[in-house]
């Protein structure tokens, strides 16, 4: 019996000792409201205190909403000022105590600019890495389709296809795309247009960037059965903010074009390559604008000016979007018949992945 009972008093003792432990081991945070929540805190970051519950699982708490807190475990607290501490925290009124191995930092808790766990890395640490790693070089692609069709007095059946792919990081960028689009009115073929090319440019200095652009393709409306337009130059970036973009190019250019008509004489001559290019991205929505214009040299009347707008909606799934907008393309000495400015509008459906 002395024995049973020694034994249950061991296990009492050791039963309380282990609960004690567990609540030793827990931290408080007191909110303002008087709320008090007891569990593990895992960090502080951006003006949030996240804290790991048994009861709530995982809750995020505003950091001007806390009085006071307490941690029974050392973690490493970084304030505004850049003083970064490892210790337990605790408070006394508004005072927030940090008590290290080398002494006690009193502070107050709108000071503390972040805290994590000893160990691990500083939230901004992570944060930075985390951009630098999204930032670096790796392939996205497009494809867009659209179709219109109309039918009555008069029919039109039209597709357009056109895809492109981007290697981009924060100093380079490079593009290949390409597009096809067919238009038939009333059984006549009114667009039979087919380009492909490809856009380098690299930001070496600030705004300062140099490229190199080539593209190909075939008009068989307007009578072109080949054309190419090579052209580098200097880049500068008028604008150069995350969400918005607005870059200017002029640099030099050749540019062919040969006609299926024996009595309109082929175009082969230099000149220049004067281009602008903006993105903007909104909260919701993209608005793109891209321009360019060739003119030669042995005659400044002779250009060329291309120019598309659009504006891009998210759908439902965010790699699908909507985008509507228009282009033109301007020939200021066409071939026989064909007149000098084509206009499009368009509704295309966009799919976008990595």
């Amino acid at each position: 019996m002395a024995m049973n009972k020694r034994i249950k008093q061991v296990l009492g003792l050791s039963l309380a000792l282990f609960l004690a432990g567990g609540l030793a081991a827990a931290d408080v945070v007191e909110t303002k409201s008087g709320a008090r929540i007891v569990g593990q805190v895992t960090k502080i970051d951006g003006g949030k205190i996240y804290v790991t519950t048994d009861y709530a699982g995982d809750l995020v708490i505003d950091q001007s909403a806390v009085s006071g807190m307490q941690t029974d475990t050392p973690v490493v607290v970084r304030l505004a000022s850049g003083t970064t501490l490892a210790g337990t925290m605790s408070s006394t009124g508004d005072t927030l105590n940090i008590n290290g191995a080398d002494g006690q930092l009193s502070t107050s808790m709108e000071k503390v600019a972040a805290s994590w766990a000893e160990g691990e890395e500083d939230p901004q640490v992570i944060a930075m890495k985390e951009e630098l790693a999204s930032k670096e070089r790796h392939w996205a692609y497009e494809a867009a389709i659209d179709i219109n069709g109309k039918s009555g007095n008069s029919s039109q059946l039209g597709t357009a296809l056109s895809a492109r792919a981007t290697l981009e990081t924060t100093k380079d960028k490079l593009q290949f795309y390409t597009n096809y689009n067919r238009q038939k009115s009333d059984g006549v073929t009114s667009a039979d247009q087919f380009k492909a090319g490809i856009d380098y440019s690299n930001n070496f200095s600030g705004r300062k960037s140099w490229y190199v652009r080539n593209e190909s393709g075939f008009d068989r409306v307007k009578g072109i059965d080949l054309y190419n337009v090579a052209a580098a130059g200097m880049g500068y970036d008028f604008i150069k903010e995350d969400k918005r973009t607005l870059t200017g190019r002029a640099g030099i250019s050749f540019r062919y074009e040969g006609y299926q008509n024996p009595l309109q004489e082929d175009t082969k001559s230099a000149g220049l390559d004067i281009g602008l290019n903006h993105e903007w991205e909104l909260e919701s929505s993209k608005l793109v604008n891209r321009f360019a214009f060739v003119p030669a040299f042995e005659d400044f009347g002779d250009y060329t000016v291309t120019h598309e707008s659009y504006y891009e909606l998210p759908l439902s799934n965010p790699k699908w979007k909507l985008r509507i907008g228009l282009s033109n393309d301007f020939n200021s000495q066409p071939g026989v018949g064909v007149e000098e400015l084509d206009t499009s509008y368009f509704t295309r459906l966009v799919l976008n992945w990595d």
